[in-house]
């Protein structure tokens, strides 16, 4: 067992999927409890890849590519760990805001979030405010991640911010943003609970407002 979980994790580093997917598939049929490859193979594997893109030893596509086969083992995973009842770390809902179509930051964010435990749901590009209000409602997610990539959107996440307090919704869940433009200190002008520069961090923000 300990030997296929080194082989999991050294798969998702290596991004390898078909390792990953195969892997994943072979625990599973020999009994494996399905929270155990989640946590010990692809959260310890994601947890290290962040570690790496930390340290400058990993960049985007490196992360891109391990996160990918993080997804492809979770696909396999899925089901097993639904019917064993393994509860998300916490659920994250995602999109970029109004007027922008930029996904690329958002949907690693994403999947890097998934590859730590939590539930994603992702909205996609060119969110309203109102998409956002009725997500945390029909959702009820512990955060919302609103990305812009484009300095003249930065200003739809106020909006948003605003809108949400308007419905009576913004005291129900933390608010990350991030993209290129933005920084810490919009966040706090905006009334963001948070800012995160890259996926890696979006992660341990996520983690920390829960």
């Amino acid at each position: 067992m300990e030997d296929t979980l080194k082989t999991i994790y050294a798969g998702v580093l290596q991004g390898d999927r078909e390792v990953v997917s195969e892997q994943v598939q072979a625990m599973l049929d020999g009994g494996t409890s399905p929270e155990a490859i989640l946590n010990d193979g692809m959260i310890a594997a994601m947890a290290e890849v962040g570690r790496l893109f930390e340290a400058g030893e990993y960049y985007v596509p490196e992360m891109m590519v391990a996160a990918r086969a993080m997804q492809t083992g979770l696909t396999v995973l899925r089901p097993a760990l639904l019917e064993a009842d393994v509860q998300p770390v916490g659920k994250v809902v995602l999109g970029t805001v109004k007027g922008d179509l930029h996904d690329i930051g958002k949907n690693l964010v994403g999947m890097m979030l998934e590859g730590n435990g939590f539930a994603v749901v992702d909205l996609g590009v060119d969110v309203s405010a109102a998409g956002f209000i009725e997500a945390v409602k029909g959702e009820a997610p512990q955060v919302l991640g609103m990305s812009a990539l484009l300095t003249t959107t930065m200003p739809e996440m106020k909006n948003v911010i605003t809108a949400m307090e308007q419905a009576g919704v913004r005291g129900k869940v933390k608010i990350m943003v991030g993209g290129a433009p933005i920084t810490d200190a919009y966040a706090q002008e905006i009334g963001a609970d948070g800012f995160a520069p890259d996926a890696s961090q979006a992660v341990t923000l996520a983690k920390s407002l829960i």
